[in-house]
């Protein structure tokens, strides 16, 4: 993937749409001076290319000078903006508070306070029926400057209202601050580490989590309390790999915007991430069929206005049902239908590069080199893989391990025994150093080591060891890790059966339905 530019004017003319653009023109013609109609030749210009190239950019422009050239963009970026925000005013309840508040300001400038108060009225209860506390406190604040400096005379009792809803949006946003402070760091360890990888890191999560978790936490009903708390806990249980507690937490997370369906277009992006946890939630219980109906449902949900309404939301919606769709079609040893999906989603993925952190490049990428795997595409399986250890960002600690162990096992597959034992150390140093061995890879470098030694006529019983070492440890949470970035469970069977791990995988698949509907008769 292409390196992005950095230069901010060029990312924002790029984020544009065609109606946005036009809506842009006609907002400075109708709004600008003659002079400052330069700053559309810099906006054809900038637009037309497609890398941005500050020399090739000057060659095209016949009214700016190189020295002027910064000023211009930097004006240009607030015309944008401000274009932006007058026709994306009725799509956000964040910017119609704003407008409604601006209002207020400029009558009560006006000395006309009683009208100010009326639109202050009408803003207050606009921000309670979608929660806003944080405009809540702006309203008020005006409402008590207007009633300590001036005689209204609009109602008894005035100050006391007043005072006691100052202090309770207070409390309240006391509340919320300590709950998404919670929620923002445990993501970020997360993000930066994977799952807790031993008993020192269940430990030190634990007592983070109490330790920060405000007093009376699980008693407040408001619906950011609720939606920060939920996600606290989904969090918690994520690192912690208890994925039933984590299923929960999920569910009560997109249950909260069930029960107020008003805030899906307030907080659309917190729904989508809901949504998305909730499929990886099914995922990791291995709830196929409720991963499925999801999926379905959260696809619904991505062709509806909401969803595309914002290029963020459009672009989140894309990244969720693709990752659900891949985990889908491994969940059930459909490799190689996962891998047609692929050409569309690298597409996709090109396309909004610009959009896209590196967390998930890096785990779409090992997703795919996961599908190539169990395919049987070592070679372009391997391709995958390097881009994840090659990249130097430092995130995912656990997806950098991971990607090594199943680029060793795709050269173990490739039979490439000059440089197995080489790579059988590097990996392990690499793993040590992160702190990221389990008994599971250990047992897994053992075999590796044993079995290019062992004629492989001879290999089953060295294979029944290593799957019956692995095996017992399938419910274990902390010796489970491996389990969830690779089924090595089904590889091994796959060796000691003489089957395709597709194959493998797919009977558990079945055979788990049967289960199920043998239970629900």
């Amino acid at each position: 993937m292409p390196n992005r530019s950095t230069d901010i004017v060029f990312q924002l003319i790029r984020s544009l749409q065609k109606s946005e653009k036009r809506n842009f023109k006609l907002y400075i013609k109708r709004n600008s001076s003659n002079e400052d109609l330069k700053i559309i030749e810099l906006f054809d210009a900038i637009d037309k290319l497609s890398d941005y190239d500050e020399v090739q950019l000057l060659k095209k422009l016949s009214s700016i000078k190189k020295q002027q050239l910064s000023n211009t963009k930097a004006h240009l970026y607030k015309q944008i903006l401000a274009s932006l925000r007058l026709l994306k005013s009725s799509e956000s309840i964040d910017l119609q508070l704003h407008e409604q508040l601006e209002y207020a300001r400029i009558l009560y400038n006006k000395g006309l306070y009683l009208q100010s108060l009326k639109i202050l009225e009408k803003t207050k209860e606009l921000a309670l029926q979608y929660n806003q506390d944080s405009f809540l406190i702006q309203v008020i604040s005006l409402e008590k400057k207007i009633e300590t400096l001036h005689i209204t005379r609009s109602m008894q009792n005035r100050a006391e209202i007043l005072t006691n809803e100052a202090t309770e949006v207070n409390e309240r946003r006391r509340m919320i601050t300590g709950l998404s402070n919670l929620a923002l760091k445990l993501y970020s360890w997360y993000v930066q580490n994977g799952h807790a990888r031993d008993e020192d890191d269940e430990k030190h999560i634990k007592k983070y989590f109490k330790d920060n978790l405000p007093p009376n936490a699980n008693i407040q009903t408001g619906f950011y309390d609720r939606l920060y708390l939920y996600q606290s806990y989904c969090w918690f249980a994520f690192i912690r790999q208890d994925f039933l507690m984590y299923y929960r937490y999920t569910q009560k997370w997109v249950n909260l915007f069930h029960d107020q369906p008003q805030m899906v277009g307030v907080e659309t992006s917190h729904y989508i991430k809901g949504m998305h946890n909730l499929m990886n939630a099914h995922f990791d219980l291995r709830n196929y069929q409720k991963l499925a109906l999801t999926l379905k449902e959260f696809e619904k949900f991505a062709a509806t206005d909401i969803a595309t309404m914002h290029d963020n939301n459009r672009i989140q919606t894309f990244v969720y049902i693709n990752s659900a769709k891949l985990n889908l079609q491994m969940s059930v040893g459909n490799f190689k239908e996962g891998l047609m999906l692929v050409p569309a989603l690298e597409e996709s993925l090109e396309e909004y590069s610009l959009y896209l952190d590196r967390h998930r490049i890096l785990v779409f990428n090992y997703k795919i080199a996961t599908l190539h795997f169990g395919a049987g595409n070592y070679e372009t399986c391997m391709d995958y893989l390097r881009k994840i250890i090659n990249d130097h960002v430092d995130l995912r600690s656990d997806l950098q391990c991971y990607a090594r162990v199943l680029h060793l096992m795709a050269h173990y597959e490739l039979g490439n025994t000059d440089i197995i034992d080489h790579l059988i150390k590097s990996v392990y140093r690499f793993m040590a150093k992160m702190k990221n061995l389990t008994v599971i890879e250990e047992e897994m470098f053992k075999f590796l080591r044993k079995s290019f030694h062992v004629p492989r006529n001879s290999l089953k019983p060295e294979l029944e060891k290593f799957l019956f070492a692995i095996k017992q440890f399938e419910k274990s949470r902390f010796e489970t890790r491996a389990f969830a970035y690779l089924d090595i469970i089904s590889w091994v069977e796959s060796k000691l059966y003489d089957k395709p791990m597709s194959q493998i995988i797919r009977d558990k698949y079945l055979a788990s339905n049967r289960r199920l509907s043998y239970g629900m008769l």
